[in-house]
């Protein structure tokens, strides 16, 4: 979950109601209306403007809440002793209803194939201080990072729009365009010397930890301002003379581009509104494109696309258990930041019933959260406080109690136990080198994660045996021999499913020593399944994990159900390993009904 720092002097001044919180406890108890806890305290020994507090956020749908603005903002809005009033941004144009601008930025349609949309505005008339400067800093880097998949979807630029003295470092209109990555060099941010596109890939910090975004791709985006000067290589790097922001500027040209319109502008609108109550006034930018787009060829933004919401007073009574009126839900979403009104509709997808009285709720310019009347139900809920519905006693009497695959894994484990081996816990992500390559695999069944946060958790283990071998590659300096084994979950993909993936708990054991062989293993499998009172055949097996003709399946009930043996030297030595290993694995899904 995402993890913001706060200074705690602008965090509580952009709350306003500090007063209301005597405790530690009372503010922990203050943030669940943000979902989020106290991860950390300040260090009270520090002056006050030097305090940082640090906030876990326990929604990944409310990405307004990952910065000090949008935190402070829901508390302030939740909490107030005053009266309740919606904050009001009056620089969104809506559908049918545009705000007046000239700054405008034109995209050519050569970025279309690569990385068609943007979007921006601009912030001026409040000087940036440093804790306002790395607050910035922080949500650009949440935003790209959790809502813009690492910068794959969105990414966010800032640029200088005057120097010092106020001479103009920007020359309207800017340009979005794609360009050869050989043809086009400038200065990255924090780098001496220009550059190419490419070069940037390859020998800048960030051209590096980025470029799995764009080397693949003939064209890469650039942006320019009408004299050609660049602004940045999105979303790699900014350039180094427009696009380092310093404190004390107190005029900002705000810019995000990324693969999704409606992402990246309510992106757009988050860190506008975020700015805005930082003091700053908000100036819209016109976007024209040489393409088609969600919102038309030309837009104004920050751009308010949300859509209402209505949900029936009975759904919100089958939810909560308790019946509310309109007037109490509609004083518990204002309580959320957002405007609602009592009307008589009929929810999506229930045209033929006849209408019901319900709310209508329009979700803040900075959230596009509201999928279904279930989520306007969520902050009636939030907004009425969990502590205001009566308890009730369960009407059904359960007993609680282990699954029958629990208490069949716990005898496994405690019979492997009795053999000499010793247990393990690994993760169920891992690379590819490790679960597919360095154990001779095809990978034709395994699951890849398509968003992955780093390689080495890119895929779903389809074995155990893959797990137990990473802990024997970094083992040779132990003494041998060494028996390990794990009890838990695998998955591989199976079109026959309904989710089109199967999960089973199986049982993966491993023996290195030099006493390591076929034999050994099959007798310490026969002694495991007579103290679990199976009954088992073997055939021979081409598991290319191990060495021909020194295999074998488990045959159970006429089904294989797992497989035995030596491992290949081709897989030892992918590992690192340097002595003989056995290794076996058993389903025990599949065991357990037999």
């Amino acid at each position: 979950m995402p993890k913001i720092d706060v200074n705690e002097q602008v965090f509580y001044t952009l709350a306003d109601c500090r007063g209301l919180w005597k405790s530690k406890e009372e503010f922990e108890e203050a943030l669940t209306c943000a979902k989020a806890e106290l991860d950390e305290d300040s260090d009270k020994n520090l002056p006050e403007a030097e305090r940082t507090l640090k906030i876990e956020l326990n929604d990944t749908n409310r990405p307004d809440l990952w910065g000090t603005a949008g935190c402070a903002r829901q508390l302030r809005i939740y909490h107030s002793n005053k009266k309740q009033s919606l904050p009001e941004y009056d620089f969104f144009s809506k559908p049918g209803s545009v705000k007046k601008t000239s700054r405008k930025v034109k995209v050519e349609s050569s970025v279309k194939q690569v990385r068609p949309y943007l979007t921006g505005f601009i912030a001026r008339g409040k000087t940036i201080t440093d804790p306002m400067l790395r607050d910035i800093i922080q949500t650009q880097e949440k935003l790209a990072w959790n809502y813009g998949r690492k910068r794959r979807s969105m990414s966010m630029g800032i640029y200088r729009i005057s120097d010092d003295k106020g001479k103009s470092l920007i020359n309207w209109p800017i340009c979005y365009k794609g360009v050869d990555p050989d043809s086009v060099s400038f200065e990255p941010l924090q780098w001496e010397g220009k550059l190419t596109l490419r070069e940037i890939l390859k020998q800048h910090p960030k051209g590096k930890e980025f470029a799995f975004i764009q080397e693949h791709e003939p064209i890469h985006p650039l942006l320019t301002d009408s004299q050609s000067f660049i602004l940045s290589y999105p979303p790699i790097i900014n350039s180094n003379d427009l696009g380092a922001v310093q404190v004390g500027d107190d005029e900002v040209f705000v810019e995000l581009t990324g693969t999704d319109l409606p992402l990246i502008t309510l992106a757009a609108s988050i860190v506008a509104c975020d700015l805005a109550d930082n003091g700053f006034s908000i100036e819209p930018v016109e976007i024209e494109y040489d393409f088609d787009t969600p919102f038309g060829r030309s837009f104004v933004t920050p751009y308010y696309f949300q859509e209402p919401v209505f949900c029936s007073l009975s759904r919100i009574e089958k939810f909560l258990g308790e019946k509310l009126t309109a007037d109490e839900c509609i004083k518990a979403l204002t309580r959320m930041g957002v405007k609602a009104e009592a009307v008589t509709d009929c929810e999506s997808g229930q045209k033929a019933k006849a209408a019901e009285a319900g709310v209508r709720a329009w979700p803040p310019e900075y959230r596009n959260d509201f999928l279904h009347a279930a989520d306007v139900v969520e902050d009636v809920m939030i907004g009425r406080g969990l502590g205001s519905f009566k308890p009730e006693r369960p009407s059904d009497s359960t007993v609680g109690r282990l699954l029958p695959i629990t208490l069949f894994s716990r005898q496994v484990k405690e019979h492997l136990i009795g053999l000499g081996y010793q247990e393990m816990i690994y993760n169920y992500l891992g690379s590819k080198k490790d679960l597919v390559d360095n154990m001779r695999g095809a990978g034709d069944k395994i699951i890849r994660i398509f968003n992955p946060m780093t390689e080495n958790y890119e895929y779903v283990r389809d074995s155990v045996i893959a797990s137990l071998m990473i802990s024997e590659s970094i083992s040779g300096r132990s003494v041998f021999p060494h028996k390990i084994f794990e009890v838990g979950k695998i998955a591989w993909l199976d079109d026959s499913e309904n989710y089109r993936s199967k999960t089973r708990q199986f049982a993966g054991f491993l023996h290195a020593g030099t006493d390591a062989n076929f034999n050994t293993a099959a007798a310490e499998l026969q002694t495991l399944f007579y103290y679990l009172s199976r009954e088992y055949d073997v055939e021979e097996s081409a598991d290319p994990r191990f060495i021909p003709g020194r295999a074998a399946a488990i045959i159970c009930g006429g089904k294989p159900i797992g497989v035995f043996g030596e491992l290949h030297p081709e897989a030892l030595e992918n590992c690192g390993v340097t002595v003989p290993c056995t290794a076996g694995e058993i389903d025990l899904d599949a065991l357990i009904t037999i």
